[in-house]
């Protein structure tokens, strides 16, 4: 739009292209729309590139069906993966996915990857509290000081 107001202004192309610090080809374009169909035809042209497959609502209804767990949706285990996610996209809505897509649609939720931390299934959490807090302690080394 500013281009626009330039041009009525009498600004020839390479004075625009200056000001606006882009290249004269893109200005030369932005010209002749202007000539055409004024300064309505400058207006953005929207959305580039393909329309999203799951509108917003959509998204949030898969949202509140990750945090449900996957094991409403039939999994033995409580562990999303990429791949379970893209199973219950197209469940739900038809539309398949590539577990690598489906990573992107989670960052525009704002989730984040979480990995399950490992423990072993024979852990003593009071044996392990009383070793850092008792036997580790006496088996750091001392300060020079």
């Amino acid at each position: 739009m500013k281009a626009a107001t330039l041009f009525g202004r009498g600004c020839i192309q390479a004075d625009v292209a200056r000001k606006l610090k882009v290249s004269r080809e893109t200005v030369r374009r932005w010209h002749d729309v202007w000539k055409q169909k004024g300064r309505k035809g400058m207006k953005a042209a929207g959305r580039a590139g393909r329309k999203p497959c799951l509108n917003k609502a959509q998204m949030r209804q898969f949202a509140q069906e990750l945090t449900r767990g996957p094991q409403v949706h039939g999994y033995e285990t409580q562990l999303w993966t990429l791949e379970r996610m893209a199973q219950v996209i197209k469940k739900l809505y038809g539309v398949e996915f590539y577990p690598q897509h489906v990573w992107r649609l989670l960052r525009g939720l704002g989730w984040s990857c979480q990995k399950p931390e490992r423990q072993a299934r024979e852990r003593n959490n009071r044996v392990v509290r009383q070793w850092t807090e008792e036997r580790w302690p006496r088996l750091k080394k001392k300060s020079a000081n």
